[in-house]
């Protein structure tokens, strides 16, 4: 495993988080990495029109099929957005957590790439009514899109969004090829899905300013990063050693070749079990921005 060493930008915050991050925890071969951007745009207003809240929760009966030895708490559609800093013209704003009060102990779920397709999984985001903002990868997802829309369709109002056609790193890439990676998963997933995605995520955390300017020519609303990437066991932090409120939180679609036997529903669990124990809600993502 490659040693990473990068910045970590709260846009929402005051300044640039310096991250050193040394192998992935207890993970194997993760496909993500806390990333980078040291520019801080100015504050504007976000936009959105979220079409659903997350469901009120599961039945009595579901958390304990599932490993869990209480119900999720799922928090509401706040009643008025969060102000997300954006930066000039021609760029998208890029947020690695929401701004919400202190008090407002709420995460937020996102799974990336699309690789692992587990049965087990599809019945347990049903069962457990987890709204998910799914950052799907065409080179690993397309084989089964119909598993995604599955779980879109399940009642919990999860989302399907961007994370380019084949995950390069797209530092490397000028801005024409960047384009072409965001732009080209965008028609895919409004000729699959019906509709372009208004999130986008880039492969590995890696972004620079012509990849906020080929996400808005794209009609991409928003870059979205994170703050709590999901292991086998346990949550890896960009700051700290517990999750703060207005969390995202990164998670895969992997199997039991990349998580050391773990299945996807085990790493779920865990993640949910941490969740709770430091006493967190879910929310939906969609609902803040």
């Amino acid at each position: 495993m490659k040693h990473a060493r990068r910045l970590v930008v709260g846009t929402l915050a005051a300044g640039a988080l310096a991250l050193s991050l040394t192998g992935c925890g207890d993970s194997a071969a993760p496909t993500e990495r806390l990333a980078a951007k040291t520019a801080q745009p100015t504050p504007a207003t976000g936009s959105a029109t979220p079409t659903a809240s997350p469901s009120a929760g599961a039945s009595d009966e579901a958390y304990k099929k599932w490993g869990l030895t209480a119900p999720l708490q799922y928090a509401p559609r706040p009643a008025q957005k969060p102000q997300i800093p954006k930066p000039g013209p021609g760029k998208v704003p890029v947020i690695d957590r929401i701004p919400v009060p202190a008090d407002d102990k709420v995460v937020f779920l996102t799974f990336d790439d699309g690789a692992e397709k587990d049965p087990e999984f599809l019945k347990m985001a049903a069962d457990l009514k987890l709204p998910i903002s799914m950052f799907l990868t065409d080179s690993v997802a397309s084989s089964d899109y119909g598993y995604f829309e599955k779980i879109r369709d399940n009642g919990s109002a999860s989302t399907i969004n961007n994370h380019t056609l084949t995950h390069p790193n797209l530092r490397t890439l000028s801005f024409e090829g960047q384009k072409k990676e965001i732009c080209g998963q965008q028609e895919r997933l409004e000729k699959r899905f019906g509709k372009r995605p208004p999130l986008f995520r880039p492969p590995f955390g890696n972004y620079n300013d012509d990849t906020l300017r080929a996400a808005s020519e794209c009609g991409v609303s928003s870059l979205v990063l994170w703050r709590a990437s999901m292991q086998i066991n346990n949550f890896q932090y960009a700051e700290g050693s517990a999750l703060k409120p207005g969390d995202i939180i990164l998670a895969h679609f992997r199997g039991p070749g990349e998580l050391k036997g773990t299945t996807e529903t085990q790493m779920a669990t865990r993640m949910l079990q941490r969740i709770q124990e430091q006493g967190y809600r879910i929310g939906r993502l969609e609902d803040y921005l």
